[in-house]
């Protein structure tokens, strides 16, 4: 046998080594454990009423436990009348127990009148997300970027969000290390989805339930649960 023909040999060997040994860090894992992920939707109301949460349930299907923790109006700053982490919702997130927790919250942060008291709006998003990495379940934190402002009557400024309460959301997740999920992005060439200018329609939120999925599966696979 040719040096050639050994080394290729002893590389096609290791790659099985490696396969091996990777099938069976994935038994180790989820051997005589397959109760469903547990996703949680924190955000406000394009969380809550949009119905999203379901849609994504629809998409991961019965390995996963999605739950909708989204509450009106609520905001990442502590010095307005509704902060997440202030509200029943957050501690019925901690009852579940979640392993993921995804976090779509910013919009009603771009308040034009609470946008002018956001100085805090980081510091304030990274102790909700320690409260949330607090839970005993240790849980995955994904953040998703808001999805665009338009043109509304309720008082939410698309030149805020834009350019105030997403360029900080994003770097909170860049000081963490957490991953985000882009909304805006996948929807801000999409404006008759909105029809008050805030909350996206049925296909709109089939398009956020679309990219959480996209971001939860590479990192949460488990055999499907009957």
């Amino acid at each position: 046998m040719t040096l050639t023909a050994k080394l290729k040999l002893i590389a096609l060997g290791i790659v099985v080594l490696a396969a091996v040994a990777g099938i069976a860090v994935f038994y180790r894992v989820f051997q005589g454990n397959t109760s469903p992920v547990r996703v949680a939707c924190v955000g406000d109301s394009i969380t809550g009423i949009t119905g999203y949460p379901a849609d994504l349930q629809t998409l991961l299907g019965n390995s996963y436990e999605v739950r909708n923790f989204g509450v009106m109006g609520a905001t990442i700053l502590l010095n307005t009348d509704r902060p997440y982490i202030n509200q029943t919702a957050f501690l019925e997130v901690k009852q579940f127990q979640p392993q993921v927790v995804v976090i779509l919250l910013g919009t009603n942060d771009a308040r034009t009148n609470i946008y002018q008291y956001s100085q805090n709006l980081e510091a304030d998003y990274k102790r909700l997300i320690d409260a949330f990495q607090a839970f005993a379940s240790k849980p995955e934190v994904l953040i998703a970027i808001p999805p665009p402002i338009f043109n509304n009557t309720l008082g939410l400024s698309s030149a805020y969000l834009d350019q105030g309460v997403i360029p900080r959301v994003e770097q909170v997740a860049k000081e963490l290390h957490l991953p985000t999920i882009d909304i805006y992005g996948a929807l801000v060439i999409r404006p008759e989805l909105f029809p008050d200018g805030v909350h996206p329609n049925n296909e709109g939120a089939q398009i956020i339930a679309n990219e959480v999925y996209k971001a939860l599966i590479p990192r949460y696979t488990r055999p499907e649960v009957f």
